[in-house]
């Protein structure tokens, strides 16, 4: 049934346009008649074609013949036709009018409209608009009336009508046809709305009115041949196109639909804003589709250049729409503020327009020094919530959700990753070409990496990522600690779900955030922890470089911040502060203007870091360092102690890698009570031996450990004790 209407309507429009090319052609034919009337009558004259020099003198009876005649009126008036030829053009000229009105007596009896007779309406030109429209338009569809006008016009150089010519034409040889002119001053419709547009003189830089040329906008010719083309000024930044409706729409708008429904008016400028671009054209698909028009989209950012400004380009879109007949959606607005205002003569432009105009932008703006009397309708399209996200990501991935492979984690995807509906459109489709290069079906592991690809374009320039190497095995810690890392991961996870669809979020919590607090002497596991987290949520982790936030400069620290802390909205990673005492510590009393501008940059930090909606992670070799207000901001604060030997025991054994080769006499026991080292010492002594190892005897032994060792403990600034590293 789908099909057969879409065939349908395009059956239509074919005959459609066939009826206007039809109805164009005899309209033309009909100007035709005009014009050789005239050239017969400029023969009659006396003018001669052949003459190479026409045009370039003015013979002594050419003077008498311009003295003689009275004033406007044109060289027709001493020109008599016989009367056998007169009433032939006259016969012909009715013959071609009712081969007119027989075009349009079809057109109407068969429920066609014409587009000749459609841009009359729309654009309220009169029966002498058009045909001065039809004149204009000859040369762009025969090139023999180029060599026609310049015959008339005495110039073979002036190949498009002027002004004067047109008079010529369609009005009688008297002065009353002067009264015409005013039908093409700037203000008049052929060119208030760009129909018509000047030719450049060769001649005269500014030449006056009767002697100016005049062409039919190139759009418009089209137009009225069957097709749109988009005008040169906004090249393929206008589109016109039947909206149809996907499955994906219908998604993007459920939870607006129904103000949308409300808020369609016939004089209602109706603005979208805010980050959901690809909402926006889903519901200005709608409000085309529910009014059964076509859609005509125009980007204004894509538009403005520098030889084309925000009103021309607006004024050439409301031009396309009304000649049309579609809905005119005007996307990225904002490149015509100034300020948080529209340009005037801009808006006054748009509220002249009689029909509804959809506009979409990012920002809310005033309007100033307008007056108008239609509405503005305004609806913020945000990120999708979990709710949304969860049914985008099951209509993309659609079939792919088979009982036989690995079930997709729709809703860890949905609450772990904050996209907009493009972004998971896109993630989807990059799982699937991977997955097809590799050959393996779709799986979380994919889906997941591609989501994260989307989430993260510019936050690697602010902060250093961290791939995540460990899992719940490496970390070694009391089984308190690691019980709440994992309820953190069942926090994260659960955010969504218990913020929105429980709605705790609309008052019981300021945001979305989750703050943690990791907080233990060096080597410990907080890096490790953090590691694991992002691992176990899928999520990227990012380490925020100190030294590129820190600033002498007032106020500088603050803006360095705000740069991450912005990126990071969309990010969906996990922040993490290592040593986050130096930018968070306490607030001190005020003795001088550094503590005055020290307490306002930590007081600015808490306040931004309680509004982010992610998970940040600080971690502080000494928790008294932070400030106190940090306490009821935290979701999370873990102690991180430091090991004793049962634990240093097990992280030793944790951390050897199994394929290194091991001396069979190795003795972690020994190492483990004889060395009170953290967990990232253990690491580094590891990491030592194995390099020394593999130049000596390719084999890790007890001497290797008891030197690397003695080398961590004198990096450490501690006394080597030569007792506890002699191999028993």
């Amino acid at each position: 049934m789908k099909f057969n209407r879409i065939k349908s309507q395009s059956v239509r429009a074919a005959d459609m346009a066939d009826q206007s090319f039809a109805h164009l052609q005899a309209e033309i034919a009909r100007i035709d008649v005009l014009i050789r009337k005239a050239v017969r009558q400029w023969q009659v004259a006396g003018q001669n074609p052949d003459d190479a020099l026409r045009g370039l003198y003015v013979s002594p009876n050419n003077i008498d013949a311009i003295v003689t005649r009275r004033f406007g009126t044109n060289w027709s008036e001493g020109s008599v036709l016989p009367p056998d030829e007169l009433a032939a053009f006259t016969a012909a000229y009715n013959n071609a009018s009712a081969e007119v009105g027989a075009v349009k007596d079809a057109a109407r009896q068969a429920g066609l409209s014409l587009r000749l007779l459609q841009l009359a309406q729309a654009f309220g030109l009169t029966e002498f608009d058009v045909d001065a429209l039809l004149v204009c338009l000859a040369p762009a569809l025969d090139l023999r009336y180029e060599q026609l006008y310049g015959f008339l016009q005495d110039d073979v150089t002036r190949r498009q009508p002027m002004v004067n010519l047109i008079l010529d034409l369609l009005c009688e040889p008297t002065p009353e046809r002067l009264h015409k002119i005013e039908r093409f001053m700037s203000d008049a419709p052929l060119f208030k709305y760009h129909l018509l547009e000047p030719v450049t003189d060769t001649h005269s830089s500014q030449p006056h009115m009767l002697s100016q040329m005049l062409r039919v906008s190139e759009a418009v010719v089209m137009w009225l041949l069957g097709r749109y083309q988009s005008p040169a000024e906004l090249g393929s930044q206008a589109i016109l196109s039947q909206p149809v409706l996907s499955g994906a729409d219908g998604l993007l708008l459920q939870e607006m639909q129904s103000s949308i429904e409300n808020s369609i008016d016939d004089q209602a400028l109706l603005v979208f804003y805010g980050v959901n671009q690809i909402g926006m054209r889903a519901a200005a698909r709608f409000v085309a589709s529910k009014l059964g028009r076509m859609l005509l989209t125009v980007n204004l950012a894509g538009s403005v250049t520098t030889e084309v400004s925000a009103l021309q380009a607006t004024r050439l879109a409301l031009r396309d729409a009304r000649m049309t007949g579609a809905l005119l959606c005007l996307t990225d607005w904002d490149v015509t503020l100034s300020e948080d205002s529209p340009d005037a003569v801009l808006f006054s432009e748009l509220c002249a327009h009689p029909d509804i105009v959809l506009i979409t932008g990012t920002r809310l703006w005033q309007t100033r020094l307008v007056e108008r009397d239609r509405n503005i309708i305004w609806l913020e399209f945000q990120l999708p919530g979990y709710a949304q996200r969860e049914a985008i990501w099951q209509y993309y991935v659609g079939d792919r959700l088979q009982a036989d492979k690995e079930p997709i984690d729709i809703n860890g995807l949905a609450g772990q990753f904050v996209l907009g509906p493009s972004q998971i459109r896109d993630a989807v489709t990059n799982a699937v070409d991977v997955a097809k290069q590799k050959q393996e079906p779709l799986s979380n592991r994919l889906l997941f990496a591609a989501a994260r690809a989307q989430s993260t374009p510019a936050l690697g320039n602010l902060a250093r990522k961290l791939n995540p190497r460990y899992t719940w095995t490496d970390i070694v810690l009391p089984i308190d600690q690691v019980e709440m890392l994992q309820e953190l991961v069942k926090q994260v996870r659960g955010r969504p779900f218990v913020l929105e669809q429980w709605g705790l979020g609309k008052k019981l919590t300021a945001s979305n955030g989750i703050t943690v607090l990791f907080a233990g002497p060096p080597g410990t596991g907080k890096t490790m922890s953090a590691e694991v987290v992002a691992s176990e949520l899928g999520l990227d982790l990012y380490k925020i470089d100190l030294s590129t936030i820190v600033s002498k400069y007032i106020g500088e620290t603050e803006k360095n911040l705000d740069r991450i802390f912005s990126e990071a909205e969309s990010s969906n990673a996990i922040l993490f502060f290592d040593e986050a005492d130096a930018i968070f510590g306490k607030r001190s009393e005020v003795k001088d203007a550094h503590d005055r501008y020290a307490n306002i940059e930590v007081s600015y930090l808490l306040q931004r870091m309680e509004g982010y909606n992610g998970v940040t992670v600080l971690a502080t070799n000494l928790r008294a360092n932070l400030d106190d207000a940090f306490t009821r901001r935290l979701q999370f604060a873990i102690d991180f102690p430091f090991p004793d030997e049962v634990y240093r025991l097990q992280i030793w054994e944790t951390l050897f890698p199994p394929q290194v080769p091991v001396d069979k006499a190795v003795d972690f026991k020994i190492m483990a009570k004889r060395f009170r080292l953290a967990g990232g010492n253990i690491r580094n002594i590891i990491v030592s031996a194995a390099y020394l190892a593999a130049s000596d005897g390719g084999v890790v032994t007890m001497s290797h450990l008891m030197h690397g060792a003695r080398r961590e403990l004198q990096k450490m600034g501690r006394l080597v004790n030569e007792k506890d590293l002699i191999v028993t």
